[in-house]
């Protein structure tokens, strides 16, 4: 049940990306990283320390790291990039497109500081499209791992993923629940927290955290909650969905990311097409972020716990009528 699972500790999702990098450094020769004057942001510090020949600071030109990146995998190097996550994409679009997805270069685009909880930056920082723009990307993978535990083992398994791959983290300290040893993450998976019969509640990222408090809050209330992590976007595990859906007839998606685009969509497309059933999405409504402590700007915008409690409770009243 959802009340059994356990909190490790708190920890910042892209320090586990800091600890996985490092660690497949040490284990692949190949692995370089380059970034665009966020070392210190994105937890560098000990790849550096230890491997500063396979360090590449570009400055503040991310186009330029994305070209870079590109030509270094032609010397079979395993180029990731670091940068925020709007500086990731938005930023670096096109040459994303041309020069790493076209030809299918083995990029990792490692983008942290995404969504809302990126926090007092504000709106300028705040992507709330990049798994769209990402996902909509052919041969693109895209992950969004939950916490400190899976963002580390994420960023080590996709050094043996071949292919262009963003990564998708965030900046705050967040609950870490997940294995310590990744051994519950794999690439195009979900991550079955919790099996239930009433309502599938699928969430990515920080979301899973605040779909776990809010599916406490529905199993006290005596709703049988099927809760997963559907932390790959692209791939699918449409498997899983069906299967839920299936036994539950009806779903709630949870994002820090824009209704258009994101995960409750793929979700919606997967339910549409094989098993039609009530659907609700939880995720920002065609807007814009703004400066704000995390916790705030979540609750201002409709992503807390307590909206995924009323959207889960809506969606149970409609597959009854």
């Amino acid at each position: 049940m959802i009340k059994d699972i356990q909190v490790l500790n708190e920890k910042e999702t892209r320090g586990g990306f800091g600890e996985g990098i490092y660690e497949v450094g040490k284990k692949n020769k190949n692995i370089v990283v380059l970034t665009a004057d966020l070392a210190g942001s994105l937890k560098l510090g000990p790849f550096i320390k230890e491997f500063p020949d396979r360090f590449i600071q570009c400055g503040i030109a991310e186009a330029n790291m994305m070209g870079i990146a590109a030509g270094l995998t032609i010397g079979n190097k395993i180029p990731y990039t670091t940068t925020f996550a709007n500086f990731s994409t938005g930023r670096v679009y096109d040459q994303i497109r041309q020069s790493v997805a076209y030809s299918s270069k083995n990029v990792k685009i490692c983008a942290s500081h995404a969504g809302l909880t990126l926090g007092e930056d504000g709106a300028t920082h705040q992507i709330l499209e990049d798994i769209g723009l990402m996902k909509m990307m052919p041969g693109m993978t895209v992950i969004v791992p939950c916490d400190f535990n899976q963002t580390k083992a994420a960023t080590i398994t996709i050094a043996d993923y071949m292919g262009p791959v963003y990564l998708r983290f965030g900046r705050p300290k967040w609950p870490n629940f997940t294995k310590e040893d990744g051994s519950d993450f794999v690439i195009g998976k979900a991550q079955v927290l919790s099996e239930g019969n009433d309502i599938s509640i699928l969430a990515c990222g920080h979301l899973v955290w605040k779909a776990i408090q809010a599916g406490k809050i529905l199993e006290e209330k005596g709703y049988s909650v099927e809760l997963i992590n559907i932390h790959t976007i692209k791939p699918l595990d449409e498997e899983a969905i069906i299967k839920s859906i299936s036994k539950t007839g009806c779903a709630v998606t949870c994002e820090e990311h824009n209704i258009y685009g994101g995960l409750g969509e793929s979700v919606a497309r997967v339910v549409a097409k094989n098993k039609p059933v009530p659907i609700e999405l939880v995720g920002t409504k065609d807007t814009f972020g703004e400066s704000g402590k995390p916790e705030e700007l979540l609750k201002k915008y409709g992503l807390d716990t307590p909206d995924i409690v009323s959207a889960a409770e809506k969606v149970l009243t409609r597959k009854k009528t």
